[in-house]
Order: C-alpha cells, then structure tokens, then sequence
C-alpha cells in the first residue's frame, strides 16, 4: 500500500513541475516572446500615385492572436478599397527601412506582439512618427511584450499589466468620450456592447495627454488577472477605463485601440467603423 501511495505522490508531483514549467514557458512568451529572426532586406514594393499607403503589419514573437488577424485582414482590405487606400499587408519587417517607409501614410501593428523589428528599424519607425507619419496600434500591439520605451510612451501613454481571467472574455458598454478633440470621432456611435478581453494598464493614458475616443466602466467587469501562483492581478483601472485613444507625436500621429482579442471584434460594424475612422484620421495630413 505503501510504495502505490508513493507512486502516486511521484505522479503527482511530475504533474505539478509538468504544469508549472509549462505555465513559466507560456507566461515567458507572452512578456518576452521566443528568440527570433529579425528581417532587413526591403522588399519589392510599387506604389501607386494618388492614394494613400497603408502598412498592415502582423508579425508576432509573442502570444499570436490569429484569429482576430485572419479576420481583419479581408475587412482592412475592403476598407482600403471603399476609401481609395493602397494596402500593403506583410509579417517582414525589411520594409521598416528609412526609404520605403517614408511612402506609408499609416502604419498599423495588427496585434502584433513580441520584438517583432530590430533596434535599428525601431529608430526608423520613430523617426518616421516624428517627421509626419502615423502609427497605429490593435489589441496586442499594447501588451508587455515590446520592450520599446518609445513605443510604450508615444502608442500607449501607458504600461500593460493583465487582462481579466475570471472570466476572460466579458460583455460591457462601450462610451464615446464626451468631447473627442478630432471632430471625425465626434460622429462614431455614441454607445455599443461587445464582449473582448479588456486590458487593463497601471496608467490611464487620459493624464499623459492623450486623447480618449471610448471607454468601459471598468467597476462594471472583473478585472482580476490572478492564476496559479499570481495573485497580485486582482486590480482594474476604475470607472474610467479608456480602450481607444489617440494624440499627435511630434509631426505625426499615434492611435491605439485595446479592443480586437479575436475574429468577433471584425464582425461588429461599430468596432470596424472605430478602425475605419482612425485610418482615415491617421492618413489626412496635418495643417502646415
């Protein structure tokens, strides 16, 4: 009786080092991503005159949101054809090159995550921001998983720290702000429902000057991230919880929009008309 009671502890215990050196591997991916493969040669790109040029980007080293990548893809697609946009959607970064960026209006990180560009192509995006160009961010494009402090300061205004695990995925209103400074997001739908995994930030990007397009009462969900042995994600950001903002950086423009876990997010006509508009925000030059 003795060596079966032993036997089973052994089991039980394998199981537990199982999980919990699969639970590391899988949070060590979701901050850091898997080493990678940086891409530098510039692809072969014609661009066409008289429309405005869009780079869907959709790499991820990280967590890998592929459904809600899949199904944005075609809706960006028919986007850019409705407003005479030239749409070029790739997951190689050789186009974040000095020369080739310079021609995008926008620049989309489709919930891109992980350091999905090199150093040297990140000061290329930079600089393209700051010189005029716009930069857009979707659901994990936000997450941890950049280390780019640029990046976290001019997209987000804010630091990642979890999404709600209890449940996950949970229904809440989704508010237009009371005065957005751009007029073109005056006109989007003043409320709508959807149900998404709401990030929640240690900063409410509102007091780092950004401006605020939609919010949730965030007292209306639960928002504790707590799992297995965390137990210090139990926190929310307050009634006012922004998931879609925006503001000018430098010359150019930054937007960025928690919402878009997966392909749910792309058939609802009120979260396609949130992306619609801030592509077109992004892409009207500003006033000299």
């Amino acid at each position: 009786m003795k060596k079966i009671i032993k036997i089973v502890l052994g089991v039980i215990v394998g199981l537990v080092v199982l999980l919990s050196a699969a639970a590391g591997i899988f949070i060590y991916k979701v901050k850091n991503g898997f080493p990678v493969s940086y891409e530098t040669e510039a692809p072969q790109i014609t661009f066409p005159t008289g429309q405005p040029a869009i780079l869907l980007f959709s790499k991820t080293t990280g967590f890998r949101h592929g459904a809600s990548i899949d199904a944005s893809k075609p809706v960006i697609a028919d986007l850019a054809k409705k407003n005479n946009w030239y749409l070029y959607e790739t997951e190689e970064g050789g186009v974040f090159n000095a020369e080739q960026l310079a021609k995008f209006s926008v620049v989309v990180f489709n919930n891109s995550t992980g350091e999905v560009i090199n150093d040297e192509q990140k000061r290329v995006l930079e600089q393209y921001v700051e010189n005029g160009g716009s930069l857009m961010g979707i659901h994990g494009a936000g997450d941890d998983s950049h280390h780019w402090d640029w990046y976290e300061k001019h997209l987000l205004g804010a630091k990642f720290s979890h999404h709600p695990l209890d449940p996950q995925f949970q229904m809440a209103d989704i508010l237009l702000d009371a005065a957005p400074k751009d007029s073109l997001f005056s006109t989007l739908a003043p409320k709508w429902s959807n149900s998404d995994e709401w990030y929640v930030f240690f900063e409410n990007p509102r007091k780092k000057g950004f401006n605020i397009v939609y919010t949730i009462n965030g007292e209306s969900i639960n928002p504790s991230g707590n799992m297995l042995f965390v137990s210090t994600k139990n926190f929310g950001m307050g009634k006012d919880h922004p998931v879609a903002w925006y503001k000018q950086t430098g010359k150019g423009k930054t937007f960025y929009t928690s919402m878009g876990h997966n392909e749910t997010a792309w058939q609802n006509t009120n979260f396609v008309k949130l992306i619609e508009t801030a592509l077109q925000w992004s892409s009207k030059k500003q006033p000299q």
